[in-house]
């Protein structure tokens, strides 16, 4: 759900490694702050931090902290910090535009709000290691908030901001589809426990990290079909991760693998080489399973086998790399 806020102060420094100072408006171009010693082509070209845990910060702490000391360039108030996932969107808007925004938008037919110039982030880190020594904060203190509160972005589009301006914060879901291959599943003949056991591991490994994620299921004939047209859905609208559950082994109606592999532009052999050998160590027959990953598009593919032994065993070894291929295929596997 969508939340706002208001912008305390922008901030900015021509230093690494030192605070920041405030400034009446700062402007974000497509490599980050002008003039910030953060700007660049990389993923935390802006940083933001609330000024709600600056103020609890330094109750705590017996020392008054201004916007800025810990070298965030946006101090946010209103916005709860503790609900901002990765890739979520930061919308700035401005109810006063500058003079060259006012001449670069003089074109453009006015927003809901009027002459509103929008300024949109995309979060792309959450916390970072502390400067240490070289933070004056930690240096009295001995504790930073950047590492935990911390907010990175990289810039979608600029504009100028300033004090007052409206934040809002815009949820990004992470989007999952379970897809379970099954004559007898889909005719209603047995009850489907591998696809409800992928969402529930999905569940428990997700919670209370920064994502939003979303989990849609379907039950599918074992039809290579209608699975391909499931797959090509997905990736058309862009759902992050598909997975699916059946179809992996040599009967005469085992289709997967061959399905997946031909929609995806990139496979990845390595994760379900890795299970394979893992598991085949002790049962043999693990390594009968065809399971293959891939990419089509931005969307992560998985094949896995319909027991729901062979479900749990996959899962815990697909999720040990699954946040990392999410960031990666949207660029932004640099921290």
């Amino acid at each position: 759900m969508s939340s706002e806020g208001r912008i305390v102060s922008v901030n900015i420094s021509t230093d690494k490694g030192t605070s920041k100072r405030s400034a009446t408006e700062i402007v974000i171009t497509d490599r980050g702050v002008g003039g910030d010693a953060h700007a660049g082509p990389w993923h935390r070209q802006v940083s933001l931090l609330s000024i709600e845990k600056i103020e609890a910060f330094a109750e705590r702490v017996g020392r008054e902290i201004r916007p800025g000391e810990f070298a965030e360039n946006i101090t946010t108030r209103g916005i709860d910090i503790s609900t901002v996932g990765l890739m979520d969107r930061l919308l700035i808007k401005s109810p006063i535009p500058s003079s060259h925004e006012k001449r670069r938008n003089e074109n453009s037919p006015p927003t809901a709000k009027g002459n509103s110039v929008n300024v949109e982030l995309e979060v792309t880190q959450i916390g970072k290691a502390c400067h240490g020594q070289e933070c004056a904060i930690f240096r009295e203190v001995g504790e930073c908030l950047m590492p935990k509160e911390g907010i990175f972005c990289r810039v979608i589009t600029g504009g100028t901001v300033r004090p007052g301006d409206l934040i809002i914060h815009s949820p990004r879901p992470l989007k999952f589809k379970i897809v379970t291959l099954s004559d007898r599943a889909y005719r209603g003949e047995y009850e489907d426990r591998s696809g409800p056991l992928i969402r529930k591991i999905i569940e428990s490994f997700f919670q209370g990290k920064h994502w939003h994620p979303e989990i849609a299921s379907v039950t599918l004939p074992d039809d290579p079909n209608g699975l391909r047209r499931e797959l090509i859905a997905a990736r058309d609208n862009e759902t992050d991760i598909v997975l699916t559950t059946g179809g992996t082994g040599v009967g005469p109606r085992d289709f997967t693998p061959e399905t997946v592999a031909a929609v995806c532009d990139k496979l990845i052999p390595g994760i379900m080489e890795h299970i394979r050998v893992k598991f085949g160590a002790e049962n043999p027959n693990a390594l009968l399973s065809r399971s293959v990953a891939g990419v089509a598009g931005t969307t992560l593919i998985y094949a896995l086998p319909g027991s729901v032994k062979a479900v749990e065993e996959y899962m815990s070894e697909i999720l040990l790399t699954m946040e990392h291929l999410i960031l990666t295929i949207h660029g932004l596997d640099a921290h």
